[in-house]
């Protein structure tokens, strides 16, 4: 470290702070930054006084393993570091500028560094001496989070800088993301399970609600929550577990009452417990009005009774309530998409889904919530015209599956996305001929030419014919067909249970790059429409297959460490250029790492989830993971899929003329801000430690 102030054009400023001014004077440009941006003023002031300024020069070493216990915290204030963890290890490079602190890990360890910091140019830094760091850490809850969980809190600051750069064009109300204890408390109607029918009419009719409660029984579990995939109330069971006792036995609603009561006949005096349904959904207080809206709209229901944290019943909360947030809502989109009567009707509503993306965009909606709303929007209008040219075909669905891949699979869907689908078909028994009436000795092979020659093919025929109107039709919705042809309309993704059954094992036992290939496509298999079982025995086969498998699970994981991770050897992002700017594919070199990475461990431990969060957080619970770094990779992952959709939505309802080499999902790095390109770097290096955990775990060092 220099001990004299650097000539011109070299402006350092070793020393104490105080020999610059007071501390004002530094205030606001460090509250720019996290973690002063989060921090009291006069706390930042403290910062400061206890601080001292210091400059290096390009090449100096500021911190190395052979220095010792780190001593004091370094913020750069102007310039690059480099950081390097070995000669040879160019994959454990990092950079470090204008707002990054580091090294965060060793002074709270109170150890060396495990890298070598070197100035890359005139650099200026602020050091603080370790003992104040953890004094103010100590005072401060806001500095203390930062220091343990940076990736969540640049993620926080990067959403709310882009719910402010959409608020605008957000339609106005209260945000979707408000815990349903924000919203106005409504005292549900709840009478015994006893009461007689005409008297809880005559209460619904005296209080003008649309639903009445039958108190006592057992609540149902609920759908999935941001964070870890599920949203069970308060003190329910688990799905698939028998229901918990609590305080909502059942529940008749307005809508109820038309077919349980009126058609069929049933006399008023009759007590309320014979025709209620049960049992009954509930969230939390604590859950959001998204999390209501997509529960409501995955169960088919209008009313969602809310307990407290104890499982006491609080309050209700309607549709309505829901519809009165927002003039474009998740139901009324749903039910549009669901009694739509033809091609040109879906493809308008596939426009309003778009629109309703960029909405709750500036609501301030996570990634993860509005992939989720996308895909369930697209799977309900999916479902909907594979019906109608089904039934146009004269083909039953009971016999049939139709099945999503890749991002459709996992319920990942961002806005630009193309078409990963394909069909299970259950020979029907009674279309094949029987062997008696063909020419010949009786039980002799049938030959090619005769009648029953190949009737699974004849069927198989007649599958393709919708299948392909079904995915010329998604095309007119502005889904485009897939490149690589993983459609259902292809006959290698139009198969009998069997034949799927014998091309997944193929895949697994060959293990070839193509096979490989399709692993990444196929492995994410979902049920969108039809006979759902057709894909849950299937998908339960190559679960087994592939735990059973060590030498697939080692190619999977080859395959998955040749994506490299964007960043140079001295750890900045690794770009190319396109028209002059620097670009960065935000699929292929982004998102794509962590879901290679989480189908991985998914399926070499057998793990039950199919979207990426919920996989990387069962595996870092199943490898012992901490739950700040687990929750590092989730914040990542979803950080470059916010990335996604922000590039995505701006050309939603216009076409926009993109450079050559450019598609929707390329990010020009001069549009970030400083927080972003920060968050963007940092999700790199997530993405790099989760390979470098692969290479350890699966012998490829």
């Amino acid at each position: 470290m220099s001990s004299e102030p650097p000539p011109p054009p070299r402006p350092g400023l070793p020393g104490p702070v105080a020999a610059i001014g007071p501390a004002q004077a530094l205030r606001p440009e460090l509250m720019r930054f996290l973690p002063f941006s989060q921090m009291p003023p006069e706390q930042v002031d403290r910062w400061i006084a206890a601080s001292r300024l210091a400059y290096f020069a390009p090449g100096e070493v500021l911190l190395s393993p052979a220095q010792g216990a780190v001593a004091e915290l370094f913020w750069v204030r102007r310039g690059e570091v480099s950081g390097q963890r070995g000669p040879a290890d160019a994959a454990g490079a990092f950079s470090l500028g204008a707002g990054d602190a580091f090294p965060v890990g060793a002074l709270l360890g109170a150890r060396p560094v495990t890298a070598t910091y070197t100035a890359r140019e005139d650099v200026m830094c602020l050091l603080t001496p370790a003992a104040a760091v953890r004094a103010l850490a100590d005072e401060c809850p806001a500095l203390a989070d930062f220091l343990t969980r940076r990736v969540q809190q640049f993620l926080a600051l990067s959403q709310q800088a882009l719910q402010a750069a959409y608020a605008s064009q957000a339609l106005s109300g209260q945000s979707l993301e408000a815990p349903l204890s924000n919203l106005t408390r409504k005292t549900p109607l709840c009478v015994p399970p006893h009461t007689p029918l005409v008297d809880a009419l005559r209460a619904m009719q005296q209080r003008r609600v649309g639903s009445v409660l039958v108190s006592g029984g057992a609540i149902a579990a609920g759908g999935g929550s941001a964070a870890e995939g599920e949203l069970a109330a308060s003190g329910s069971a688990a799905e698939g577990e028998p229901a918990a006792p609590g305080p909502v036995a059942g529940i008749l609603t307005r809508h109820d009452i038309l077919e349980r009561v009126t058609l069929a006949g049933v006399p008023l005096h009759r007590p309320i417990a014979t025709v209620m349904s049960q049992p009954v959904q509930v969230l939390s207080e604590r859950h959001t009005a998204l999390d209501a809206a997509l529960l409501m709209a995955r169960q088919g229901i209008r009313h969602l009774p809310i307990v407290d944290d104890a499982g006491a019943l609080v309050s209700i909360v309607s549709e309505r309530d829901l519809f009165a947030l927002q003039r474009l809502s998740l139901q009324h989109l749903g039910g549009a998409l669901r009694s739509a009567c033809d091609l040109p009707a879906l493809v308008s509503l596939a426009t309003d889904i778009r629109r309703y993306a960029r909405q709750l965009l500036g609501q301030g909606v996570s990634s993860a919530q509005l992939t989720g709303f996308i895909s369930h929007l697209n799977d309900t209008l999916t479902e909907r015209w594979v019906t109608l040219v089904a039934t146009r075909h004269g083909l039953d669905l009971s016999r049939a599956c139709w099945l999503a891949f890749g991002s459709e699979g996992r319920e990942e869907q961002t806005v630009s996305t193309d078409q990963d689908n394909g069909l299970i078909f259950e020979p029907d028994v009674a279309d094949l001929p029987d062997v008696s009436d063909v020419p010949g000795a009786p039980g002799a092979p049938v030959t090619p030419g005769a009648a029953a020659a190949d009737p699974v093919e004849a069927q198989r025929q007649r599958w393709l014919a919708m299948a392909r109107e079904v995915n010329q039709g998604l095309a007119e919705c502005g889904y485009p067909l897939c490149r690589g042809g993983i459609m259902a309309s292809n006959p290698e993704c139009c198969l009998t249970p069997a034949e799927w059954s014998d091309r997944f094992s193929g895949w697994m036992a060959h293990g070839a790059p193509d096979d490989l290939l399709k692993a990444n496509i196929f492995f994410d298999l979902r049920a969108v429409t039809g006979r759902v079982e057709l894909a849950t025995a299937l998908r339960a086969q190559w679960m087994r297959e592939a735990a059973a498998l060590p030498r697939f699970i080692k190619q999977m994981a080859d395959n998955t460490l040749r994506n490299r991770i964007p960043l140079h050897w001295h750890g900045g992002i690794d770009t190319q250029r396109l028209a002059g700017r620097e670009a960065l594919d935000l699929k292929h070199q982004g998102s794509a790492l962590f879901v290679d990475v989480a189908r991985l461990y998914a399926l070499a431990r057998g793990l039950a989830a199919t979207g990426t969060a919920q996989r990387l957080l069962q595996a870092g619970q199943a490898l012992g993971v901490a739950a700040h770094e687990r929750e590092a990779w989730v914040s990542a992952f979803e950080f470059v899929q916010a990335l996604r959709l922000r590039v995505q939505l701006p050309s939603v309802e216009a076409t926009t003329d993109l450079p050559d080499g450019a598609g929707p999902n390329t990010l020009f790095l001069d549009g970030l801000n400083d927080i972003d390109q920060r968050m963007l770097k940092e999700s790199l290096r997530v993405a790099r430690r989760l390979h470098q955990r692969v290479a350890l775990d699966h012998g490829r060092l």
